[in-house]
């Protein structure tokens, strides 16, 4: 696939068939997304796949928080924490994030390219001790979000997009 039909053609996905992404499809992605440009070179980015059990305990977290939210998590059969190691540094702080970010992306991109849909969510639960707790994050690391992957089920809309001019401003 090419670059520019990868990122206008890559949709937010929240039907998913059953089938996970398999460990080596997986690997994968997470090779991809260490080539996000990082300043430093700190690789600040870190991707947890859940399992049952921590799953399970993610859910219980969110329900716990607001009662039902847990259900969102059943969506995808692949489930991803992404996350950037926080640096005492401010300005390397928020570098890394935006590294991550970027990482978050590429991963989404590569799945897309694989014939996988994707999904990225931003849930409180992460924000959450517990929720943080369930899935393993420590203190010096920020969750940026929750990818859900899996194959579609069905044909995402294409959304009308702003035109570059109205993003755009060419300075003198």
């Amino acid at each position: 696939m090419e670059l520019q039909d990868a990122v206008r053609t890559r949709r937010t996905h929240k039907a998913f068939g059953p089938e996970p992404a398999d460990r080596a499809t997986l690997t994968a992605l997470f090779e991809l997304a260490t080539w996000a440009p990082n300043h430093h070179l700190t690789n600040p980015w870190r991707f947890r796949v859940l399992g049952p059990r921590a799953l399970g305990a993610l859910k219980a977290a969110a329900d716990a928080q607001t009662s039902g939210s847990g259900g969102k998590l059943d969506r995808a059969p692949t489930l991803v924490v992404v996350s950037a190691v926080v640096d005492a540094d401010p300005v390397v702080a928020e570098e890394d994030l935006c590294a991550t970010a970027v990482a978050a992306y590429l991963v989404l991109l590569g799945a897309h390219d694989r014939g996988l849909a994707g999904y990225w969510r931003t849930p409180a639960v992460l924000r959450d001790a517990a929720g943080r707790a369930a899935v393993g994050l420590p203190a010096d690391e920020r969750a940026l979000g929750l990818l859900h992957l899996g194959h579609p089920r069905q044909e995402q809309r294409v959304p009308e997009r702003a035109p570059a001019a109205a993003v755009a401003t060419w300075l003198d």
